[in-house]
């Protein structure tokens, strides 16, 4: 088994839907291929798939595939529980099936859509932004960094916002919504 990295890991599409990410329309520089597979209700994110090839442009120093597949609450759970042994959602879990950030990338992703919203709504931005932070952060724990210490953290949350902003987001991570006063 795929050792996970952070919160993240993830399980392959089961029922075989993955999309060729590689297809004949796909020219070679254009970094990864990252495939967004929703689940029944993903018509809330109908940006995302876009969202994710201006990302794969943006990492155009790396090849290789990224499946993601949008999950709710208690799929995200589950797969806490057997792949982290931590009970509970989370917003990501990466399988780097590659396992070296010099290679070819390789993962399969599971980005939570509950967590998403409610983290959106609290920081003021579309549900897509978010979604498309936790696959930036997959990306990049596949591509060998790492968010283990708060300097490693501050490295990787700022490569975040780097490569968020180069296709028109702009910094997610630290954007909250002004408080109200009080």
């Amino acid at each position: 088994m795929t050792t996970p990295t952070h919160t993240d890991q993830t399980a392959r599409a089961a029922d075989g839907d993955t999309p060729d990410p590689d297809g004949p329309d796909r020219p070679p520089s254009a970094g990864p291929a990252i495939s967004v597979l929703g689940r029944a209700d993903s018509s809330e994110t109908p940006e995302l798939p876009g969202l994710a090839r201006k990302l794969a442009t943006a990492l155009a120093t790396r090849q290789g595939s990224v499946r993601v597949r949008i999950v709710g609450d208690d799929a995200m759970a589950d797969a806490h529980q057997r792949y982290k042994d931590i009970e509970g959602t989370t917003d990501v879990l990466t399988f780097d099936l590659a396992g070296d950030p010099s290679a070819p990338l390789d993962a399969d992703v599971l980005v939570c859509i509950d967590e998403a919203a409610r983290q959106a709504q609290a920081r003021g931005i579309p549900i897509e932004h978010e979604l498309l932070l936790y696959i930036t952060h997959a990306v990049l724990h596949c591509s060998g960094y790492n968010d283990d210490t708060d300097e490693a953290a501050a490295a990787m949350h700022a490569r975040e916002d780097e490569l968020l902003t180069a296709i028109g987001i702009g910094p997610v991570y630290g954007t909250n919504k002004a408080e109200p006063a009080s």
